[in-house]
């Protein structure tokens, strides 16, 4: 069991972990299977103070329901990560910060040896990679592959890679609304200047396949793909 008291300080990274795990796995190409799994989690605490085993039941369970008619809680979680292969890494990384109150900086999962429908997401190193942190009490993703966003993770989300130049928000925007799908946030994020560039778009509902398809269809658009939260 968990102290109650440590899972009232976890309450919102547990939703964070679940939905990074849940994004992570929704990047993953066709039946490219999952066999090695890495969370880190950044935080200034003392490792030894920080107790984990919640946050990687979460992960696991966002990695395995929507592939899987599984219901994964804390008691299952290492089993059935077990029964189904999965590999399941923890690293803690300390973040050295006096002043922070939070019981952590960040979470990182991280899928190794997969193929991923949305190429923006792999890191440098070859991987699957998505960040998130909470913040004001609310799930956000921070990284995406090499790319910073800052986007809530609420709703559904949909990820565009293009080429960075202006007007792409507006175009983007306009097929939505057009389409009366409602836009309750956008962020972008860059390597550099002129190149290349992840938006990230959260939408209160699935758009349908014309929609997606005329997004797809902007000159700029390299690849995109929607993600269930």
């Amino acid at each position: 069991m968990v102290p109650a008291e440590v899972l009232s300080v976890l309450a919102p990274y547990v939703s964070l972990a679940e939905k990074l795990g849940r994004l992570a796995v929704q990047l993953v190409a066709g039946e490219s299977g999952i066999k090695g799994v890495k969370v880190v989690y950044t935080s200034a605490r003392d490792p030894d103070d920080l107790d984990t085993r919640l946050l990687r039941a979460m992960v696991t369970k966002g990695i395995v329901e929507p592939v899987s008619s599984t219901f994964v809680n804390l008691v299952n979680a290492d089993y059935t990560a077990k029964q189904r292969g999965l590999r399941i890494a923890e690293e803690r990384v300390s973040h050295d910060n006096a002043a922070a109150e939070a019981p952590l900086e960040s979470i990182q999962v991280r899928l190794s040896h997969v193929q991923s429908k949305f190429a923006g997401a792999i890191s440098d190193g070859g991987d699957i990679v998505v960040v998130g942190r909470v913040k004001y009490g609310v799930p956000h993703l921070t990284v995406v592959g090499p790319y910073e966003v800052d986007v809530s993770l609420e709703g559904n989300l949909i990820l565009c890679r293009q080429i960075d130049q202006p007007g792409m928000i507006g175009k983007v925007g306009n097929i939505l609304g057009q389409r009366n799908v409602n836009v309750s946030f956008m962020s972008v994020g860059r390597t550099s200047r002129g190149k290349q560039a992840i938006m990230a778009i959260g939408v209160d509902e699935e758009p349908d396949k014309k929609t997606l398809e005329k997004i797809g269809a902007i000159p700029a658009v390299e690849e995109f793909v929607f993600l269930e939260l």
